[in-house]
Formats: structure tokens, sequence, C-alpha cells
């Protein structure tokens, strides 16, 4: 099976450390973590994703908003630049070790960061990054 996840989530996947919006959202983001730690593959897609699942039925979940919309766009650019290739819809990642280690680094160092400009959780993952993603559940 894969894991339908939308561009920006590349990036919060990188620091995900069991905290989120509400015990619904944070119980289907660690069963997500443990699926990408257990090697499933990513399968790009444009909108709200399994990670946004718990969150659809809220008439108001930013999931949908323009803003989320760019921040996809600015992830896809910075991702598909690090790995030379586009990240669009229908593109699949094989999640390995060797990859989260250089998508960690560029984290770390600023380098596809883009997304998170605005984003309520930029400050924790500064810190969980400054801290070598030490309690991240993506492995």
């Amino acid at each position: 099976m894969t894991i339908r996840l939308r561009p920006h989530h590349l990036l919060c996947l990188l620091t995900y450390v069991g905290k989120g919006y509400s015990a619904d959202f944070m119980r289907n983001y660690d069963a997500i973590a443990a699926r990408l730690s257990a090697g499933e593959n990513i399968g790009i897609v444009d909108g709200p994703d399994d990670i946004c699942a718990p969150l659809l039925g809220d008439a108001t979940a930013h999931c949908r908003n323009e803003s989320v919309i760019e921040r996809d766009r600015k992830a896809a650019d910075d991702v598909g630049r690090l790995l030379g290739a586009p990240i669009a819809p229908g593109v699949t990642i094989e999640v390995r070790p060797e990859l989260l280690i250089a998508w960690r680094a560029a984290f770390r160092a600023g380098q596809t960061r883009a997304a998170c400009a605005g984003c309520e959780w930029s400050d924790l993952c500064t810190a969980i990054a400054s801290d070598g993603f030490a309690g991240t559940l993506v492995n």
C-alpha cells in the first residue's frame, strides 16, 4: 500500500514527534509514521491527504486553504530540487534511511524551508532540527 501525501507533508514528516491538532490527528499521524518507518512508499497527491484525514470533517479545516496550496507548491519545488526530480501528483517516492538523512540535512540547513514560512509549527520544527531530530517518529 502507498501513503498519500501532499508535498508540504514531505517536510512535516521529518520533524514529527507526536504533536498535532487533536488526539485523532496524532493517532492517525502516529500510524502513518509507523508505516513510513516500515518502508511504505509515498504517493504524491494534490490537496488533502492521509495526514489531513482526521481534520476533513471540519468545514473550516485549513487543509483546503490557498495558503496551504501555496505551501505545497513551495515544498514541491524545494524537495524536487533536492531529489533532482519533479514532485507532482502521481509521483511515488520510496522512503529509505539515506533519503531521510539527506532530507533532514537539507531541512536543517534551511534549503527546503520555503514552505515553512508562516506555519504555526515552524518554531517547533526548527528546534527539533537543531536537536538532531531527536524523538522523531519517522525513521
